[in-house]
């Protein structure tokens, strides 16, 4: 099953193109790496995703449902399948890490105050920011925003989460817990994802690990070696608005293509 399908997407802003001729498929608990320069039309496919952005040409699904054309009142309804982290995390500075994370939740207004707070309860022991529940947004740092945007994305339990740089900026020890985050929801929770990113550390870590839960409800998470390889995660690599590279990291690590080897330099 496709989560996520571009068909033959083409955008332009004014005279810049920025999709030509754009297919992309993300599956059910696949994550996509995508990498490329300024204006290589990477934060355009997380905005069309959302519907915020209308292509000019093609068609865009979402878990198999053809969005190019829904208005704003039938967007939202596919936007409740979908999570997104942003950069800088976009929390609400003037309510709690427990009132960020129930937002979601409180917006769609299903759900019991008791199932509000055990469901934050639960994502923030996810994130290891259990006694973060009370702290105001000011009083976390840059790595536990991200884990709290992380949280507040997938309280709703989408199947679909977008990542917007989210380990850019952060120092490497708190960039391998937005991985292994990332990594987890993909693995245990069968979560589908694009990734845009700068950082190629936090990519080869997406791309070569995957999580696992023992008998004893512990995470713990495996390198591949000659008996694992990773199946469910690839690099894509855009340049002026088209897929010049597409595959595992072991591909990418073999590739010839000029511009790829620099962009990886």
């Amino acid at each position: 099953m496709s989560a996520i399908r571009f068909e033959k997407v083409c955008k332009s802003y004014d005279d810049q193109v920025v999709l030509k001729d754009f297919d992309l498929e993300v599956r059910s608990a696949e994550t996509k790496i995508v990498l490329g320069g300024s204006g290589s039309g990477k934060s355009t496919i997380l905005k069309m995703v959302l519907g915020l952005v209308k292509p000019d040409r093609g068609r865009i699904r979402v878990n198999d449902q053809d969005i190019t054309d829904l208005s704003e009142d039938e967007l939202m309804e596919i936007r409740k399948q979908i999570g997104m982290v942003f950069q800088e995390g976009a929390l609400f500075d003037s309510i709690t890490v427990g009132e960020n994370v129930a937002y979601p939740l409180r917006e769609g207004k299903q759900h019991t105050n008791d199932e509000i707070e055990a469901a934050v309860k639960r994502l923030l022991g996810f994130v290891g920011l259990a006694s973060a529940y009370d702290k105001m947004p000011s009083e976390l740092s840059g790595g536990m925003r991200r884990r709290v945007a992380i949280a507040r994305a997938v309280v709703h339990r989408p199947s679909i989460v977008l990542y917007d740089e989210p380990t850019a900026g952060l120092d490497p020890i708190t960039s391998r817990t937005i991985c292994d985050l990332v990594i987890a929801l993909r693995d245990l929770e069968g979560v589908s994802s694009i990734f845009v990113t700068h950082d190629l550390s936090a990519a080869m870590t997406l791309a070569s690990e995957m999580a696992l839960r023992d008998a004893a409800g512990e995470v713990t998470f495996r390198s591949e070696d000659d008996n694992f390889c990773l199946a469910n995660t690839r690099f894509v690599i855009l340049k002026d608005g088209q897929i010049i590279f597409e595959g595992t990291d072991e591909a990418l690590g073999k590739t010839d293509d000029e511009y790829v080897r620099e962009f990886l330099e």
